[in-house]
């Protein structure tokens, strides 16, 4: 009698890797993309788990050391030195290691690390990381500023806010200062760079999140492009001459990556697309044209990541100069 009363009320079942159905519109979209066959494969398989360590509160070899005297192993990421694939033969509870605790590490998925890399923030330099929770990448560019000059975390949701400010108290830096409002309400400000990791559908997410496929759709997309463009339009009007920006998300729909930085250049002739390379990273061609739409030749210069180049989330970077 009880479990027929609260039958109505369970939640409809957690999509697995044996349940998952993917759309057709899906599948014919991203057979044009890529190899549809290794996409799927990669997506539906174990998201390995990856950490950073935090020099700014310790050097990477005695981190690396407290850990692997735990039983962990850790694996070099080949784009960054401070990046390790976590591994253990019995746990997985990362976030319960000390170290996580008193901010020495931080978990970040591996392709995550690179927008940060791409900027380069510099200690002496005035940046903005427009999208900023829950912090991985603020973290990481504060650290990389040894905390000093001036780094602006902000988020438009409050609820955000908490997250990202534990997680820049426990990495121990002071150069952040976190803000609370929409992205476009920023006027006439000039930042030295500028991060926009952009809201986006989430499409290179799919090894951590499953219910990535259940909600995709056209619409959802056409309305984030919207956004993006928006967010990405604002950034470049604050951000001060001979500046740089990164804008970076972790879905792999060209309107919102290459259609995006198409959009800017073809409204701002002084916006200009910088050719970039992380030793260790494999790449893909951007893509140039896509559904009816021919993108700028300068659009070949950003980097398309599939899950299966680096075995890795799904992830795309374009670094903009401003003349």
């Amino acid at each position: 009698m009880l479990l027929g009363l609260l039958g109505p009320m369970l939640p409809h079942p957690i999509p697995t890797t044996e349940t998952i159905e993917f759309k057709p519109a899906f599948i014919e979209r991203y057979s044009q993309l890529t190899d549809w066959d290794e996409f799927r494969k990669y997506s539906l398989s174990f998201l390995r788990r990856s950490i950073r360590i935090n020099t700014f509160l310790g050097s990477i070899p005695e981190t690396k050391k407290s850990i692997e005297a735990k039983g962990w192993t850790l694996t070099p990421i080949p784009w960054c030195q401070e990046g390790f694939w976590i591994s253990h033969p019995e746990r997985r509870d990362v976030g319960n290691l000390l170290e996580h605790h008193l901010g020495k590490i931080y978990v970040q998925e591996a392709a995550s690390m690179i927008p940060p890399l791409i900027l380069k923030p510099k200690p002496d330099e005035i940046v903005l990381d427009l999208c900023a929770a829950p912090g991985s990448k603020t973290t990481q560019m504060g650290v990389m500023m040894k905390s000093k000059g001036l780094l602006i975390a902000n988020d438009y949701k409050g609820d955000r806010l908490s997250s990202l400010g534990i997680n820049v108290q426990r990495s121990g830096l002071t150069n952040v200062l976190i803000t609370l409002m929409h992205g476009k309400r920023f006027f006439e400000f000039q930042f030295d760079k500028i991060l926009v990791d952009a809201p986006c559908s989430g499409t290179g997410t799919i090894r951590k999140s499953l219910k990535t496929i259940m909600i995709w759709n056209p619409l959802m997309i056409t309305k984030l492009a919207r956004q993006q463009k928006e967010l990405l339009e604002n950034a470049f009007k604050n951000l001060k001459a001979g500046g740089e920006l990164v804008y970076s998300t972790c879905s792999l729909e060209p309107e919102e990556n290459e259609g995006v930085i198409d959009w800017l250049l073809q409204r701002y002739q002084n916006a200009i697309v910088m050719k970039v390379i992380l030793p260790g990273l494999k790449t893909s061609p951007a893509v140039l044209e896509f559904a009816g739409e021919k993108y700028a030749p300068q659009i070949q210069q950003c980097l398309r990541i599939w899950p299966q180049d680096n075995d890795t989330e799904g992830f795309f970077v374009a670094k903009i100069k401003k003349k």
